[in-house]
């Protein structure tokens, strides 16, 4: 099922503020930083381990009522979610739900890098579980 770890998503209050640990102290020069509006995100990915490697990615809210602002302000920065790349999202999708997996998307989303579900944490034993088919 799983291919291998993508991204672990750490979400921040400011990407040029983190930046300063992971590209200025740790050395990781991000790869690509993008604003997505339709998930109301600017998000930095910093790849790690060449091609095929995984990433972090630093996920900023751009705006003050979304679920990622609640989420930054209930919680505070930190880990948001892992996410595991799977060859089709459609199978993983009907695999997960025939499983009785707590899954939030009943169609598969458009996320940064392709289409995507997650899976709610009270089911993945505390963390928000991102399943992601690469475009």
């Amino acid at each position: 099922m799983p291919k291998r770890i993508d991204h672990i998503a750490i979400i921040v209050r400011d990407i040029e503020q983190a930046l300063v640990f992971y590209r200025d102290t740790l050395g990781i020069t991000p790869g690509e930083i993008k604003e997505v509006p339709g998930e109301q995100v600017r998000i930095a990915f910093l790849p790690l381990g060449g091609p095929g490697g995984s990433e972090i990615e630093l996920i900023e809210p751009t705006t003050p009522d979304s679920s990622l602002t609640k989420f930054l302000e209930k919680r505070g920065e930190g880990l948001h979610h892992v996410c595991l790349e799977v060859e089709s999202i459609d199978a993983a999708l009907a695999e997960m739900q025939e499983k009785g997996a707590p899954v939030l998307d009943k169609q598969p989303r458009i996320a940064a890098e392709g289409r995507a579900i997650f899976l709610h944490p009270r089911g993945t034993n505390g963390v928000l579980l991102e399943l992601l088919e690469r475009s």
